[in-house]
């Protein structure tokens, strides 16, 4: 007998059997578990996922709403260009990826064919730019400069190039109607960024891959409200990218437009006496530093007084936004944003910050006043005021002797104010007082003037200018504390002096830095937009308004008009009584002050204006021109950087600029017909039914012709249009002085 069973297998084979059996319903289990979890639990999901992987998006771009002045004058809108596109779906079919036609379209274009090839490729982390960063299915933009000829060659021999159009198609366009530039304030587009659409995904107003973005400016401040809702179209594509349905479409919708309070004609006449007026300056001999003044950069706003809505904002240098229009060039982004550019992208009336001078003076007045001492007292007018070894000037060493704050004022003398603000820093301790014990008047008044904090401009990137108070002083000296002690010299240079002197106590505030900060030196830093609010304040009778560019948003249709409203923002730390006192003593400065020269002739007695003049030191550089004034309308701030004296370089630029508001000529007499804006422009232009807005034209700004400010009376042959939709478009880098025993002597007139 034998002991094999009858299965014929051993107990070794058996169990190898079992095992193997137990690998398979294991492996089945397995793989029947991650079936039920791919197809029962997560089905609907990757259902979603593999519908969109044959679900492609074609995106129409919404037409961006325009820009319009005051009167509905376009500052920005857009302009029927035509439009090369190439359609790479239909490219990648042909055997050789379109190169063929493409080469074929560069010749009809004037292009070189990589350069038209390089347009249609997809942008990724290697591509460099140009690329396409936006959908693969939809018409990628060749040229948005085609003419005419080239667009119906193109048209008439289709079938020499399949997957090209060249339709008509709406482009962003600046317009400066009349010249009126006004850059900085309308800002410019660019192409949307992977992080910008991932940071908007989840919001009410997500971006496309086409979507064009304001960057500065107005573009940027209203980007939502200009950009509209772009219209997408969805295709059914095969797993090759075949359309093989058309899903659903959403229709575009336009933008809104942005009225502003800008009024064309003034922002032209603004940005001509500014860049005269720094012309001028670049021909004067400037006897500290022994050459011509340098008037590298400027800055003018014209603000209304009792709403503080901006009527025209000027900055120089300057440059064309339409030079961002279709994507910009490597020279012209290099002549914008360069070590050598001076920076003109940048806007010096809202980031341009420097030492305001004697235009400070009406915060250290007030401030004066509100620490007990008499508007109407005597305070000495000398020549100079010493401390200690350091003899701090007059402007010019003049001597007034005894006289009144307003006095003080209309001539600018600055040891009056020395004086003021020596005795309080003493009465407050001096340099190492008790605890709770200063006062610190002249400082608190410049807060509570809105200084040291951003207006709220509705612009980008406002600055806050500086109040160097304790506090600050104490940050700043914190700080910088190394590196001052470690360049600072007791006996070396001026500004190792300076280092050594702030390393000991920079923390500290020392009677230099108290008595400099009197006439707006040293530590102090304003910008126009600043000394608008604070000078519109003093004309309306101490209300600060924030100031507003925007006034109003209309519906593409004009079925919409939501209104931007002025808004008070505070009050001046002023009584009545004093803002009576000041508003006469700025009047004198115009009539007998400082500013006088530049004003003599002007009809005083029908149209009052106000002035403070300002010649800041700056260490390093020439000095700072500011000129501040107020009519019972208006507030005009200009500033000058290394151009000279506050009145010798803005004085006569500010003048023409009221010259046009008032239509007032050269001797004094005043022709309504030739004011642009005699009063403020309070209502909205009218919309059409249709959705335009009528608009005059604006006759381009010529100081020397008699019909110089002559406009074309509304409802005559000149009104053009403005259609809602197209037709089938660093701070102001100043080298502070610091202040401190050496502070330089204040020639702030």
């Amino acid at each position: 007998m034998t002991n094999i069973p009858e299965t014929g297998r051993t107990p070794r084979v058996q169990i190898r059997l079992v095992v193997i059996q137990i690998l398979v319903l294991s492996l089945l289990g397995t793989l029947g578990g991650r079936l039920w979890y791919l197809q029962i639990r997560e089905g609907s999901a990757y259902a979603k996922e593999a519908s969109g992987n044959h679900v492609q998006q074609v995106v129409q771009p919404a037409v961006r709403g325009s820009i319009l002045d005051a009167r509905g004058v376009a500052l920005a809108d857009n302009e029927t260009r035509l439009v090369v596109s190439a359609s790479r779906t239909d490219l990648m079919k042909m055997k050789d990826d379109g190169k063929a036609v493409l080469t074929k379209l560069a010749g009809v274009l004037g292009m070189k064919p990589q350069e038209v090839m390089d347009k249609v490729r997809l942008c990724d982390a290697k591509t460099p730019q140009p690329c396409w960063n936006g959908s693969p299915y939809q018409p990628i933009p060749i040229t948005d400069e085609a003419t005419a000829k080239q667009a119906l060659q193109i048209r008439e021999r289709a079938e020499d190039f399949p997957g090209i159009t060249a339709e008509p198609e709406a482009v962003r366009r600046y317009a400066a109607p009349g010249d009126a530039n006004t850059a900085q304030v309308l800002g410019y587009l660019s192409p949307v960024t992977d992080e910008e659409i991932t940071k908007a995904q989840d919001t009410d107003s997500p971006y496309l891959r086409s979507d064009q973005v304001g960057r500065s400016g107005l573009e940027r401040q209203y980007d939502k409200q200009l950009r509209g809702k772009a219209g997408v179209t969805r295709y059914e594509v095969d797993n090759l990218g075949r359309v093989i349905g058309k899903a659903e479409s959403d229709k575009a919708q336009a933008g809104s437009n942005l009225v502003t309070s800008i009024d064309a004609r003034v922002q032209r006449v603004a940005e001509y006496e500014l860049d005269a007026a720094m012309k001028v300056a670049r021909k004067q001999f400037d006897k500290i530093t022994g050459e011509n003044y340098k008037a590298d950069s400027g800055a003018v706003v014209v603000m209304e007084a009792k709403t503080g809505r901006v009527v025209a904002m000027a900055s120089a240098p300057t440059y064309d936004p339409n030079v961002w229009v279709g994507g910009i060039s490597a020279k012209d982004y290099r002549a914008l944003t360069g070590k050598n550019s001076d920076y003109p992208l940048l806007n010096r009336a809202t980031q341009g910050q420097s030492a305001p001078g004697s235009t400070f003076k009406v915060v250290s007045t007030a401030a004066a006043v509100e620490a007990g001492y008499d508007f109407d007292g005597d305070y000495p007018c000398t020549s100079s005021y010493s401390v200690g070894g350091q003899v701090f000037k007059n402007f010019e060493g003049e001597n007034f002797g005894n006289i009144t704050l307003g006095r003080a004022l209309e001539v600018s003398c600055d040891t009056v104010f020395y004086g003021l603000a020596d005795r309080e820093w003493k009465r407050d301790g001096g340099i190492n007082p008790k605890k709770g014990q200063p006062k610190d008047y002249f400082y608190k008044a410049a807060h509570q003037f809105g200084l040291g904090k951003k207006t709220g401009i509705d612009l980008p990137n406002e600055v806050t200018g500086r109040v160097p108070d304790r506090e600050w002083k104490r940050k700043y000296w914190e700080a910088n504390k190394a590196a001052w002690c470690k360049t600072g010299k007791k006996d070396g240079s001026y500004v190792q002096k300076i280092a050594y002197e702030n390393c000991l106590e920079g923390n500290k505030m020392r009677e230099g830095d108290s008595i400099n900060y009197s006439i707006g030196q040293g530590d102090t830093l304003l910008t126009p937009v600043q000394e608008a609010v604070i000078y519109g304040a003093l004309a309306n009778g101490g209300t600060m308004y924030t100031p507003t560019i925007g006034k109003a948003i209309v519906s593409a249709d004009g079925k919409e008009v939501t209104e931007i409203k002025p808004k008070p923002s505070g009050r001046l730390p002023v009584n009545r009584a004093t803002l009576a006192k000041m508003d006469e003593a700025l009047a004198g400065v115009a009539t007998r002050g400082t500013a006088a020269w530049k004003f003599q002739g002007w009809p005083q007695d029908k149209i009052p204006l106000h002035a403070k003049t300002g010649t800041a030191e700056v260490y390093g550089k020439q000095t700072t021109s500011w000129l501040a004034t107020y009519s019972k309308d208006y507030t005009v701030i200009m500033t000058i950087s290394q151009a000279g004296t506050g009145s010798g370089a803005s004085g006569e630029a500010v003048r023409k600029i009221y010259n046009s508001l008032y239509g007032v000529d050269a001797e004094g007499k005043i022709d309504k017909r030739k004011a642009l804006l005699p009063t403020p422009q309070k209502s909205l232009p009218k919309v059409q039914r249709d959705g335009t807005i009528k608009a005059p034209k604006v006759q381009k700004y010529d100081p020397e012709a008699d019909e110089a400010n002559q406009e074309t009376p509304q409802g005559g042959a000149s009104e053009t249009p403005v259609a809602t939709t197209p037709s089938p478009t660093a701070g102001n880098r100043q080298t502070r002085r610091r202040p401190g025993r050496r502070g330089a002597r204040g020639r702030t007139a």
